[in-house]
Order: C-alpha cells, then sequence, then structure tokens
C-alpha cells in the first residue's frame, strides 16, 4: 500500500469513527480528543487530516450527499417499480456498509438548527423530496398511487425511510423491512 492510499485509509478511518460518535453522543458533545482517542492517534495528528471539529462534520455531510442516490426514476420505469428497486438497493447496501445507517442519523441531525451554519447548509441542500413528488405525480396519473398532496405523500414516505435506518443504527441486528411496505404508503 502506498503512503498515499495509507493517508486516505488514515482518513476514511477518522470519519467513520466521527460519524459514530456523533450519532451516539451529539456533535456538541463530542470533541477532537474523544475522536483522537477512539481512532487511536494523537490530536494533533489529527489536526493534520482535519483542521477542525467542523471541517470533520462538513466532510461527512458532503459524504452523506453523495450517498443517497438518484431518486429521480428511470425513463420506462414505472414509478412504484423504480421506488421498490430503489429501496432495495439501499437497504441491502446498508447492510453491507453499517455506517451508512449511522450516516441517515447524522444528516437529519446536521439540518436541525444549532448545528455549524456550512454543515447545515450542505445537508439542507439534499433534495430527495422533489424528485420523489414527481414519481408520486406520475404514479397518480397512472393510477399506481392514491390520490392526496404530493408533497405530503413524499414526506411520509422519507418520514418512514428515515425512522427505519435510525431503528436501524440502534439496533444493528434488525433485519430490514420488506420495501413494498414502504411503497405501500403511497398505494
Amino acid at each position: 500500500m502506498t503512503r498515499k492510499e495509507q493517508k486516505e485509509e488514515r482518513r476514511q478511518q477518522i470519519l467513520l469513527t466521527a460519524l459514530e460518535l456523533f450519532v451516539k453522543r451529539g456533535y456538541h458533545d463530542t470533541k477532537i480528543t474523544d475522536i483522537a482517542e477512539a481512532v487511536p492517534m494523537s490530536t494533533g495528528l489529527m489536526f493534520h487530516y482535519f483542521g477542525s471539529k467542523e471541517d470533520l462534520l462538513t466532510e461527512l455531510v458532503k459524504m452523506g450527499m453523495r450517498g443517497p442516490g438518484s431518486v429521480e426514476g428511470k425513463v420506462g420505469v414505472s414509478p412504484d417499480v423504480y421506488l421498490l428497486s430503489f429501496l432495495k438497493q439501499m437497504f441491502s447496501f446498508a447492510k453491507d456498509q453499517p455506517w451508512v445507517f449511522n450516516m441517515f442519523v447524522l444528516m437529519g441531525q446536521v439540518r436541525r438548527p444549532g448545528m455549524p451554519e456550512e454543515a447545515r447548509k450542505l445537508a439542507s441542500s439534499v433534495n430527495a423530496l422533489a424528485p420523489t413528488v414527481s414519481l408520486i405525480k406520475k404514479g397518480q396519473k397512472e393510477g399506481l398511487f392514491h390520490k392526496g398532496d404530493p408533497d405530503t405523500m413524499a414526506r411520509c414516505f422519507w418520514a418512514s425511510v428515515q425512522g427505519i435506518m435510525e431503528e436501524m443504527a440502534v439496533d444493528p441486528e434488525m433485519k430490514y423491512p420488506d420495501p413494498e411496505w414502504i411503497v405501500a404508503i403511497l398505494k
């Protein structure tokens, strides 16, 4: 392994450790020294990777922004089949990569007031809602989804997914639900 690869591996270790601690203890109650100790490394060395705790949080949010993938649907695939497939892939990936559950929790926390502004703005810019609203409208036109306000329906859909991911972050032994149950919210 090259020195560059070693540095990147160490950086990822710091990120995943910080993610776990931020979710367990909360951002404000986690100190840089806590993260350094858990990695383990010296606090001084930690600052060679990230200049501050805010920089670390911002990098985690950027990592979270890359994670959700596209919820925009695909031409020729019905909205219900697309959402079902999307959820299956997301749950499967999260089971293989348990940090994903914590990322859902963190992204939800970072959107709230009182968090560092740059990270908060970035987390709030993730918009799975608008493409889901479009999918719901399409599904309603095709008679696949029941009538109702597409925005409210999309929010309920994502609130359900968020809640499941949070429960799975707390209980790693929990089996993920059948994605059809979640898509059924819309039918």
